[in-house]
């Protein structure tokens, strides 16, 4: 069996590109653009102080966790390969990599349920599982993600100095930030492996507060404008079915916890890819008011 040692040691973020995030009303008509295709670049360089087999060169890879995982230390691997029928295209990075050994081999599926690996590597002929690298590529790639400074999703509705009426439909929705919504790429690298990472928003789950079941929108949702009128959002919405003034200064407490989902894969060194997920959130507040009518 096999384990993926990561590289330890200092990190040096160099940003070769940025840009900055657009500024929304949070609610009414408006023709500003949102930034959904922006992206934020980054190079960590890593140097590789540890790279000796079965031993960790930081206190903090355990909790990143390893990828294509096991060695020959007494830890199980929970790690299958299953010989993909057809292999993949000549482009394919293990194919690749095959192509460099001699091609004498074929490219495995490979799945670690206690690490949530999932990747394609390169196996040659007569050998039962691939070689264990000096540098655990999924460890970079969650150097290459702490590099992005990600944070929760900057809520745009509810806004925090609003007021709110029972029963009268709520559309949520967040402005999209390389560090609160993504897309947003980075690549670290150490002992001669880089490994890029990509990370976006993939849902935003919303708990209101009210004591209701969380409303997940797989998306940033739609922005409100007066001509909607009292519809209820196409695609993420709530409705208070009680006033917030009994709540703790008068104001209902919610969070917004966004998944984003993490694609990478080496670029430099050995054929491999992956994906993860991180978890990012951000509290907010809403005054619910029960309509006032006189007679």
């Amino acid at each position: 069996m096999l384990k993926h040692v990561a590289a330890a040691g200092s990190a040096a973020f160099l940003i070769t590109g940025f840009v900055p995030a657009v500024a929304h009303a949070a609610d009414g008509p408006s023709a500003n653009p949102q930034c959904g295709n922006s992206q934020i670049l980054v190079t960590v360089c890593a140097s590789d102080t540890n790279s000796t087999p079965g031993s960790s060169g930081s206190p903090d890879d355990s909790k990143q966790g390893s990828s294509t995982a096991s060695s020959s230390s007494n830890t199980p691997d929970d790690c299958t390969y299953t010989k993909l029928v057809p292999q993949p295209p000549p482009d394919n990075l293990a194919m690749q990599q095959g192509k460099r050994q001699g091609g004498k081999g074929a490219a495995y599926q490979v799945i670690c349920p206690s690490t949530g690996r999932f990747g394609v590597v390169w196996i040659p002929d007569g050998q039962n599982q691939p070689a264990a690298p000096q540098i655990d590529p999924e460890v970079l790639a969650r150097r290459a993600v702490d590099s992005m400074k990600l944070v929760g999703p900057k809520v745009a509705n509810p806004k925090a100095g609003g007021r709110y009426v029972v029963g009268m439909p709520m559309w949520m929705w967040v402005d999209q930030t390389p560090t609160t919504y993504g897309p947003n790429s980075a690549t670290a690298a150490a002992g001669g492996v880089s490994v890029t990472a990509t990370a976006e928003v993939s849902s935003i789950s919303w708990k209101m507060g009210d004591g209701t079941a969380a409303v997940v929108c797989n998306g940033p949702g739609t922005k409100y404008t007066p001509s909607m009128g009292k519809a209820q959002s196409p695609d993420c919405g709530h409705l208070y079915d009680k006033a917030s003034s009994d709540e703790t200064g008068g104001k209902f407490r919610g969070t917004a916890t966004a998944t984003w989902t993490v694609n990478w894969q080496v670029t430099g060194g050995p054929a491999d890819a992956g994906q993860f997920t991180e978890v990012r959130q951000t509290q907010f507040a809403v005054d619910v008011r029960e309509v006032q009518v006189l007679n």
